[in-house]
């Protein structure tokens, strides 16, 4: 048969859509063309398949006209995924092997020149697509084959059918024509399902000595999914607060643990090592707008999607980009961010929770009692007005970290537990989830009323501050939420004056940052 179909996927954004690889061998001039909206390192699958083909003993239908059409013609194709279902198709339609047998089959692979098979980006988002798509087709879901260690991301998926293969010839091997059954080799098998073990665990916050009023606010982030600002001189121990900021927060479930390694996948971050882990993404500060909230084309995933269900930890806040920060605005209240460009539009899911630390000056030690700040104040308010007024209002917490003296460092016991801090973490959002099934981050319009229920007292006391400090609407919203958080780690079922007073000193630094 001079013409054959063999099925992949493509990614576009979060979506791995399906892709029919067909290829036609006709008589004529000999030549090699592909179509289909291919991009450059698809092109080249050309010459890798060629090598491939042939260095394994197969045979490369040379002289015959290889037309090879990567259906439907209007989506971009990317990557060398499509090397092992070009070969396939070829191999299929000069009758080398059966293309009956590879029905129920998609393969996504990318071909070394001798035929070993390569990993390929996206593995964990094609099985989700397969898996997903189960109850909307006839009959069982598609079998997917993949290199080894896409397969055993690919596995992680529950019920998805995955196989490994090593070299060409491995997956040749089960479709040959005729009734003999496949030889069961070591190159070829089946993915067992099955959650690796965690093999990283987070850093403790024990090792953190003093601090006690970040650590609180890093506790009350935690409880209640809020973001947060650290501002303090060098070497306070913001950076250190950060990295362990992701140990405090509740174990990830199954599916948040498949969204994450997803995007990971998509970005060719994933590694079985960190399955279930919450991601700490830390982009340096001369990262772009770009290079955060993602682009390119095809799209790709930025920081902010890289850390989904984690955290995204910007240190020295002030020294990105001012277009990068603002690029924040959106994803931080609606969780997603929409790539649109001319011919594509992608959405990636971008739930993290910000973690920034800041020098309060350019010298670093406005306020410190163990070095003399050195800026003028004209020098302060500059660098503090690097961050406009609606990022800052959409930080739930405002924190100042102070110095530590020689004696509180040396000889000093360690600090809380990362356990013991995550055990009150997860009992106050067990709270949140069993009276308003989400965290308190997410309130939103009539439900921040309703879950706060303030007295007079309180209410007396919010009106007071708010006028007092000039907040915004999103400000008040924003102190009610956090002091619904505090209030659910003391077991309130009411939020108090005590609460909201608390809540007012996370967000007192507005005022002084402008």
């Amino acid at each position: 048969m001079s013409l054959s179909l063999v099925h992949s996927r493509a990614l576009l954004g979060m979506e791995a859509r399906p892709v029919c690889v067909e290829v036609h061998l006709a008589n004529g001039l000999p030549s090699f063309t592909l179509v289909g909206l291919a991009e450059t390192e698809v092109k080249e699958a050309r010459e890798r398949v060629r090598s491939a083909i042939q260095n394994t003993g197969l045979e490369f239908p040379a002289n015959k006209r290889i037309t090879v059409n990567l259906a439907p013609a209007d989506l971009p194709k990317d990557s060398g995924r499509f090397d092992l279902p070009i070969a396939l198709g070829i191999l299929a339609a000069s009758g080398q092997i059966d293309s009956q047998k590879m029905q129920g089959y998609e393969f996504a692979g990318e071909l070394s020149l001798g035929g070993d098979l390569r990993p390929v980006r996206g593995a964990l988002a094609m099985s989700l697509a397969i898996n997903g798509n189960a109850s909307d087709v006839n009959g069982p879901p598609p079998r997917l084959v993949l290199p080894e260690s896409s397969a055993q991301e690919a596995g992680l998926v529950p019920g998805a059918e995955i196989y490994r293969a090593h070299h060409l010839l491995d997956v040749v091997r089960q479709f040959l024509p005729g009734d003999l059954i496949p030889e069961v080799l070591d190159g070829w098998s089946r993915v067992q399902p099955g959650e690796p073990q965690l093999h990283a665990p987070y850093a403790d916050m024990a090792d953190v000595k003093g601090q006690a009023a970040a650590r609180r606010a890093l506790e009350i982030a935690a409880a209640g999914g809020h973001s947060i600002l650290m501002m303090g001189a060098p070497g306070s121990g913001k950076s250190m607060l950060a990295q362990r900021f992701a140990g405090l927060l509740p174990a990830m479930t199954t599916e948040e643990a498949l969204e994450s390694a997803a995007v990971a996948s998509l970005g060719g971050r994933f590694s079985l090592a960190s399955w279930a882990l919450r991601p700490t993404c830390a982009p340096h500060h001369t990262a772009s707008a770009v290079a955060l909230v993602g682009g390119g084309s095809p799209p790709r995933p930025g920081e902010i999607s890289l850390a989904h269900r984690g955290v995204l930890f910007l240190d020295e806040l002030t020294e990105f980009p001012r277009a990068a920060l603002e690029a924040l605005r959106e994803p931080l209240e609606s969780g997603h961010i929409t790539i649109s460009r001319a011919a594509q539009r992608a959405e990636f899911p971008a739930r993290f929770q910000l973690v920034a630390a800041m020098n309060p000056c350019p010298c670093g030690y406005l306020g410190s009692h163990l070095r003399a700040c050195r800026c003028s104040p004209d020098q302060v308010s500059r660098y503090q007005g690097k961050l406009s007024g609606p990022l800052l209002d959409r930080i739930d917490l405002h924190v100042e970290v102070g110095s530590l003296a020689a004696d509180e460092l040396v000889n000093t016991a360690p600090g809380e537990s990362t356990g013991a801090i995550r055990v009150r973490v997860v009992k106050a959002r067990e709270h949140a989830i069993k009276r308003q099934g989400g965290t308190n981050q997410a309130l939103d319009g009539q439900a921040i009323d309703e879950q706060c229920r303030l007295d007079d007292a309180a209410a007396k006391f919010l009106n007071t501050a708010a006028a007092r400090l000039g907040w915004s609407g999103r400000s008040i919203h924003r102190c009610l939420k956090v002091a619904r958080t505090i209030a659910d780690l003391a077991d309130a079922p009411a939020v108090q004056v005590s609460h909201l007073a608390e809540a007012v000193q996370y967000r007192r630094a507005l005022k002084a940052a402008h």
